[in-house]
């Protein structure tokens, strides 16, 4: 015999538990996604200060092999929107060369990235010509540095965080 099936409807759709559950796990994914997306941006950001540094070495590396003050003859960049009217400066005594970001990177007084010279595990000094490649290793808050470098006279204070990996 067959039934009568006129009363009946078949379920449509989700049930009220399916769609909470649904509604979960979107949350917990966006509150682990939000914050990671944020610090990719910042460290994006970051890079762009890297590349205006990339004159500044320059200078610091011909200077050096001239024998003449670290920033002779370089002119800072101007303000970016990530980089701060401060930017790239060369200290003229040791030629670190510090970046300054602007406050959509990091707090005022928290935003300072600092690129140290070294030849042969030396810092670079005003008075003596390297012999050898400069190599430049980068300092950002809390970072001990590469075993056996010279750490830098001025302190960075941008969170390691959002630093460049080659910064960590």
């Amino acid at each position: 015999m067959l039934k009568n099936s006129a009363g009946k409807r078949p379920q449509r759709g989700f049930t009220l538990i399916e769609l909470m559950i649904v509604v979960a796990i979107v949350g917990i994914l966006a509150a682990i996604a939000v914050p990671a997306y944020q610090d990719y941006v910042s460290r994006s950001r970051v890079t762009e200060g890297l590349a205006l540094a990339a004159t500044a070495k320059t200078a610091v590396a011909e200077n050096a092999a001239a024998g003449v003050p670290f920033d002779q003859g370089y002119t800072a960049n101007g303000a970016t929107r990530n980089v701060a009217a401060s930017g790239v400066t060369i200290n003229q005594a040791n030629g670190e060369i510090e970046i300054a970001y602007a406050s959509n990177v990091a707090d005022d007084g928290a935003n300072t990235l600092v690129l140290k010279p070294t030849v042969n595990g030396e810092a670079l000094t005003a008075s003596k010509r390297p012999v050898g490649a400069i190599r430049w290793d980068c300092y950002a808050s809390g970072v001990a540095g590469r075993a056996n470098s010279v750490k830098p006279a001025s302190t960075p204070t941008l969170d390691a965080r959002i630093a460049p990996s080659e910064c960590r």
